[in-house]
């Protein structure tokens, strides 16, 4: 089996992995070892089935990795063996700005730049705009993300956790006005933001594309790249486990 590699660092069990499989770029599956961030940079480059191994170190979680580095031998001999599942969690997000074209894992940001940022949000259908939200919203910005991007930025920016597949959450950040609360909209709806006042920055997964004024706007929909994870039906985590281990983490953090 070839496979390839994305880690944070080096870290020594990525030599274990060199000696078991060939390592290659269009390996038939990626390893990918470190915390959320790594799996949304190896997804960002890959579109191939992921399997993500946390490290455990301070401040990386690691929600979607249901193994540790504990785990390597487990993982390179199930993978020997053909003993595993892939499991589609969900499409990405696809960014139309500036005429080009960028697939988000994680999430799109809209942020202030020094002051608040005026924006509305619509739906495109049959290339006519409708409002979402009757006003113009004003704060700090908006997070777009999907399930899997639902447990970062967004959980921290008090968001729901998305448990479900096949829809898009829109999260306001310290914005004024009556109503503040997230939308959630099925993932066949087109979204586009207009920025009204003021600027703001566009991101995507941390990256960032430049700095809106008035006028400006760019559009979220559902890629076509899916985001596929190799799972072991042994190692599985169910959300409660997950949670668990997340709050377990922060308490640590907290403490010291």
């Amino acid at each position: 089996m070839k496979i390839k590699l994305v880690a944070n660092k080096e870290y020594k069990e990525l030599e274990k992995l060199r000696e078991a499989f060939s390592v290659s770029d269009d390996g038939e599956i990626c390893i990918a070892l470190g915390g959320d961030g790594t799996l949304i940079r190896a997804a960002r480059n890959y579109n191939g089935p992921i399997l993500p191994i946390r490290s455990g170190e301070k401040g990386s979680i690691g929600y979607y990795s249901d193994l540790s580095f504990d785990d390597i031998d487990f993982a390179i001999k199930k993978l020997r063996d053909g003993d595993y599942t892939i499991e589609k969690l969900e499409n990405k997000m696809l960014l139309n700005f500036a005429g080009k074209e960028y697939h988000a894992v994680n999430e799109v940001l809209l942020h202030n730049v020094l002051e608040e940022v005026s924006f509305r949000i619509y739906e495109i259908r049959n290339d006519r705009r409708y409002e979402i939200y009757p006003y113009i919203i004003s704060g700090d910005g908006i997070i777009v993300t999907g399930a899997i991007g639902s447990t970062a930025y967004n959980k921290a920016a008090r968001g729901p956790i998305i448990m479900v597949p096949n829809v898009m959450c829109m999260t306001f950040l310290n914005v004024d006005g009556p109503y503040s609360n997230p939308i959630v909209v099925d993932d066949s709806k087109i979204i586009e933001i207009e920025i009204v006042k003021y600027t703001g920055t566009l991101r995507y997964d941390g990256i960032d594309l430049g700095v809106l004024n008035a006028g400006d706007k760019f559009r979220i929909m559902t890629s076509k790249e899916e985001l596929k994870m190799v799972r072991f039906n042994e190692k599985k985590e169910e959300f409660a486990q997950k949670l668990d281990r997340i709050i377990k983490s922060r308490m640590v953090n907290w403490m010291e």
